[in-house]
């Protein structure tokens, strides 16, 4: 702990920083990796059972919808059998703006994740900086090699934290790119299956053949 101590006073107290973000930057990215996943889940779940409602089956789709209280994709639904336009394109648009409106929901707090990919490796840069300053001014004070080159050692501590936290958000924000994508397509494709089953016809018959 006195060495921890030490290379704080030594980067002029950015270190001190880096394990506060560390914590910070995990914490959003467990909560947001459990809530995005069981979002993504849930709407596979009930993607599978309104492909298996009939067109025009409204109670069907009303059993669906209860099946699914409290989910994004369920609100979904019981938006569209509530707010049935005249035509596709209005209930279209009645989906789209719910869509739109849990949007903020699906990406909240990535922001975070976004900053720590970019103010940790600066943080643990001047630290570093600081750092060697220091080192320097050993040297300037008549010290010896040693010194200096322990200190830049010891300095550098703060750019790898840094580098760490980094690699660790990049990681994650990726992941959670990929995943608010899928959701997004998902919440689409939700979107045109109940716009097909309150609008559309069904599809054609196949032709008999000749005897």
């Amino acid at each position: 702990m006195s060495e921890f101590f030490r290379l704080v006073l030594l980067t002029g107290g950015l270190l001190a920083i880096m394990p506060v973000l560390l914590v910070v930057t995990l914490s959003v990215a467990i909560e947001r990796l459990y809530l995005l996943q069981k979002i993504l889940r849930q709407g596979r779940d009930i993607h599978s059972k309104l492909r298996r409602v009939a067109f025009g089956d409204i109670a069907g789709l009303q059993a669906v919808a209860d099946q699914s209280t409290g989910t994004l994709q369920g609100h979904l639904i019981t938006t569209a059998i509530a707010s049935r336009g005249k035509n596709a394109e209005e209930m279209e648009m009645h989906l789209e703006e719910e869509i739109l409106s849990a949007t903020p929901q699906i990406t909240r707090r990535l922001w975070i994740l976004d900053t720590s990919v970019t103010i940790a490796p600066l943080l643990g840069l001047f630290g570093t900086i600081i750092g060697m300053i220091q080192a320097f001014d050993v040297l300037a004070t008549n010290g010896g090699p040693t010194k200096v080159t322990g200190g830049i050692a010891d300095a550098l501590v703060s750019t790898g934290a840094g580098l760490l936290i980094a690699i660790i958000a990049v990681y994650f924000v990726n992941y959670f790119n990929s995943l608010t994508r899928q959701i997004m397509h998902q919440l689409d494709l939700i979107k045109l299956i109940l716009i097909n089953r309150m609008h559309g016809k069904g599809l054609a018959a196949p032709p008999v053949a000749e005897a």
